[in-house]
């Protein structure tokens, strides 16, 4: 058996895992997963799958809630997730198994199958805004009290509290972030009309696949039922999707007058986010959008 091993997968550990895949493991490469955990190719003689691996606290519910997110968005029967097969906690260390997609680079075709695939998901529907079960993003802390207010909910669940976030990190001061009633007041007139869509949450390039045979996959997870253009805003703020994805998309789910306000809107959330996360590099982008519209 060659396996390569890692600072975080002792004998112990991956004979734990080969026992949850009932096979033996020829091989663990280390592969790109995103900045919060570490993230494994698992090479059997049968097939491969992707694990992913963390020892922070809160990481074994960080699992559980993107298992349950891979599943709900799977069972719309709209766009398709990697295949759930554990989450647990083995000693120190909690993981996710999946199954591993094997993927390429997107062609024209393929941008549109994903376009029209997230809109057939944005189109599920619910009664209210959150979830009833709060999640997180990256490794914060996301709030999804439900509401049947968007504005209400956008503001006391999203801006707001990181908003205060970065207050208490530091990196905003008090007097340059708005109230939670100014920012109420101002985004009312843009918030008219929204119904509730099944969103992935945190939709930027890494966090898609097309398959080798081209079926879209979505990875990573931050699901609520929120406005749809909350997806389409995130793909819009790092790139990475073409104009073939938007137009498939926006033939199913046009555009109005406020759409282009909106998404810088909700790109701030997301650059709040960034902030948080990663620092200072953020906070122009952060100010600029905070005078723009507060």
């Amino acid at each position: 058996m060659m396996v390569f091993y890692f600072y975080d997968m002792t004998e112990d550990f991956i004979a734990h895992i080969s026992k949850q895949i009932k096979a033996p493991i020829k091989s663990i490469h280390s592969v790109s997963g995103g900045d919060i955990s570490s993230a494994y190719k698992i090479i059997t003689s049968g097939q491969s799958y992707f694990l992913k691996t963390n020892t922070i606290s809160n990481a074994l519910q960080m699992f559980q809630t993107e298992a349950e997110a891979l599943k709900t968005i799977a069972n719309t029967n709209s766009i398709s997730t990697p295949k759930v097969l554990e989450y647990s906690q083995f000693e120190n260390t909690s993981f996710l198994l999946l199954e591993f997609i094997d993927s390429k680079s997107p062609d024209s075709k393929d941008l549109k199958t994903l376009g029209r695939q997230l809109a057939e998901l944005h189109q599920n529907t619910n009664a209210y805004f959150g979830l009833q079960q709060d999640n997180f993003i990256g490794d914060l802390f996301q709030s999804n009290i439900p509401n049947d207010s968007w504005n209400s909910f956008y503001v006391n669940e999203r801006l707001y509290p990181q908003l205060q976030l970065a207050i208490q990190k530091q990196l905003l001061l008090e007097s340059e972030c708005p109230s939670k009633e100014q920012i109420l007041n101002k985004l009312n007139p843009l918030f008219k009309n929204i119904k509730p869509s099944l969103l992935h949450g945190d939709l930027w390039s890494g966090n898609y696949l097309i398959a080798t045979n081209g079926k879209p996959y979505l990875i990573d997870p931050a699901m609520y039922f929120g406005h749809s253009e909350v997806d389409i805003a995130m793909t819009k703020l790092f790139g990475g999707f073409s104009e073939d994805f938007y137009k498939a998309y926006h033939n199913i789910i046009p555009e109005d007058e406020f759409t282009s306000n909106r998404i810088e809107v909700y790109q701030l959330y997301y650059l709040l986010i960034h902030l948080n996360l990663f620092g200072k590099s953020y906070y122009s982008s952060v100010i600029n959008l905070l005078k723009k519209y507060f």
